[in-house]
């Protein structure tokens, strides 16, 4: 027994260098580790002796007894390095793990449907689970002024988001999507939008429209003064978008034409006044900023020809001669 404290003792400097050497301080170059679920530093031993992280797994045994270390282990995924000692390793270990992020988009100009689909694509939610949260308004703390919607059309930003998959929460996510409305588009334009005094949920509608008509940026401000212009002169506003927002699939020609015809359709702003009841979509930056600072101009019409570039009218007449010289019906 005594021959064996001695041995241990004798032995102690050594192992304490091979505690505080790196294995390769030269090699800095990182790996990722994952410590699983319910493992114990001790656990790990043997699997960073296979990442070629440490050099012996009972050095790393000795570590954690004669230094007391490993009680703040975490689980999760880690950057280690040969260049670390069992220290740093475990300092490491016991910070914050690499997220497991990833990125996704929410395309400006998008309806809750299409949303709801692209994170059904994705395994992150059951179909229909995303619809079902954005129709229910009052489970989420809303912007002020945006009290008793219906659904949460046009309030959900488009915007690049990074998720963790396995997390994923619909509500969750929702709400960071009107937290973004607010932070980056309400609370920058309160000024503004309090002397408009058009209401905020108007400029909303506007903007999702805006963002459906005009696909270049720069041109928002003047479509947007079109259509204001229009809607504060009691003129219908035309938009066929507003037709298409209540179809399966947006580009459906056949079903679109049918509701360009249809009166009793609330969202067919060629037979009725006023703007649609709802937002058709989730308008971006560029486009909500475009309906709050629309462009004054002469004009009252425009159309795209199949280039995508706008033409500008000052009449009927002209609007008319531009539609046969590009073929737009």
């Amino acid at each position: 027994m005594i021959y064996i404290l001695l041995l241990f003792l004798v032995g102690c400097p050594v192992i304490d260098s091979k505690i505080d050497t790196p294995l390769d301080p030269d090699h800095t170059e990182k790996v990722v580790f994952e410590v699983p679920k319910g493992a114990n530093a001790r656990s790990i031993g043997p699997k960073l002796q296979e990442a070629e992280i440490i050099q012996d797994a009972r050095y790393w045994r000795a570590y954690l007894k004669l230094r007391d270390a490993g009680g703040c282990l975490k689980a999760g995924r880690f950057e280690l390095s040969r260049s670390q000692s069992m220290p740093e390793i475990m300092e490491t270990l016991c910070g914050v793990p690499l997220s497991d992020a990833v990125a996704f988009t929410v395309v400006e100009g998008w309806r809750i449907q299409e949303i709801d689909a692209a994170l059904a694509s994705r395994g992150w939610a059951s179909a229909g689970a995303y619809s079902e949260a954005a129709y229910s308004p009052a489970s989420f703390d809303l912007p002020g002024g945006l009290e008793g919607l219906k659904s949460l059309e046009g309030l959900l930003f488009p915007d690049t988001y990074m998720v963790e998959p396995d997390r994923f929460e619909v509500e969750e996510f929702i709400q960071r999507q009107l937290d973004a409305l607010e932070s980056r588009f309400i609370q920058p334009a309160a000024d503004q939008l309090s002397s408009m005094q058009r209401g905020l949920y108007p400029v909303l509608i506007m903007a999702s429209l805006i963002e459906r008509e005009e696909p270049k940026e720069v041109n928002m401000p003047v479509v947007a003064g079109v259509l204001w212009k229009r809607l504060d002169n009691r003129w219908n506003l035309g938009v066929d978008a507003t037709s298409r927002y209540t179809l399966k699939v947006w580009n459906d020609r056949r079903a679109f034409l049918g509701k360009l015809r249809d009166s009793s359709d609330v969202y067919n702003t060629r037979l009725r006044s006023g703007l649609p009841p709802t937002p058709i979509g989730s308008p971006g930056l560029q486009a909500l900023k475009a309906s709050l600072e629309p462009q004054s101009s002469p004009y009252w019409y425009y159309l795209h020809d199949a280039k995508g570039q706008i033409h500008l009218s000052r009449s009927a007449k002209e609007h008319e001669a531009f539609r046969k010289r590009y073929n737009v019906y």
